[in-house]
């Protein structure tokens, strides 16, 4: 029985961990702190904003998974801006998969949570009608949440080719104006088509 060859990058994989601990770190401290200072009002506007984070990288994880990279080779021939980058997601799927579903949707998720919390205590509530209202309000965030990457996951599956293309734009935009390089590049990593 054959094997599947799976590119492993190691190191790619200790600088997303990192990222992930850094990126988190100043991400909750950064909503703790602007939660605390904030109106009610604000403070759910945050929150809505954390969890829209989640939901459009959801959408580009899951249009990067099921894209097919042989419509980019005629773009990029014609050299089409953000078509090389747009190549360069679909061959690095599975590391793609990993920033938005993993780094970003748990880091939103989490924070999400965190961020209810501080709303919650906004309110001058306590003993059991605090904690009804974090179960209201948990379970009203958690279904947001779920229901909305149901959606994400179809519009990212609905219209994958658009999505990676743009994606692909705003790479090429952060790699020509601000140097920032995010994928390796694998240039013989061809994916298999799909039938």
């Amino acid at each position: 029985m054959k094997t599947r060859n799976i590119n492993t990058d190691y190191r790619w994989i200790l600088h997303i961990t990192l990222a992930t601990f850094f990126m988190a770190t100043f991400l909750n401290f950064f909503s703790d702190v602007s939660l605390k200072k904030s109106t009610t009002f604000a403070a759910f506007f945050i929150l809505a904003g954390i969890v829209a984070i989640g939901i459009v990288f959801e959408i580009i994880g899951t249009a990067v998974m099921s894209g097919k990279e042989e419509p980019f080779h005629a773009m990029a021939a014609k050299k089409m801006y953000g078509a090389k980058h747009a190549i360069k997601l679909l061959r690095n799927a599975n590391l793609v998969a990993t920033f938005c579903y993993d780094l970003i949707g748990d880091i939103s998720a989490i924070i999400s949570g965190a961020a209810l919390m501080s709303i919650i205590m906004k309110f001058p509530i306590s003993g059991t009608k605090a904690s009804i209202y974090t179960a209201l309000f948990g379970g009203i965030l958690s279904s947001v949440i779920i229901g909305g990457k149901a959606i994400a996951k179809s519009i990212g599956m609905l219209k994958s080719q658009t999505i990676v293309y743009w994606t692909g734009v705003v790479l090429a935009w952060l790699e020509k104006n601000l140097g920032i390089n995010i994928l390796p590049d694998y240039k013989n990593n061809r994916r298999k088509k799909r039938k």
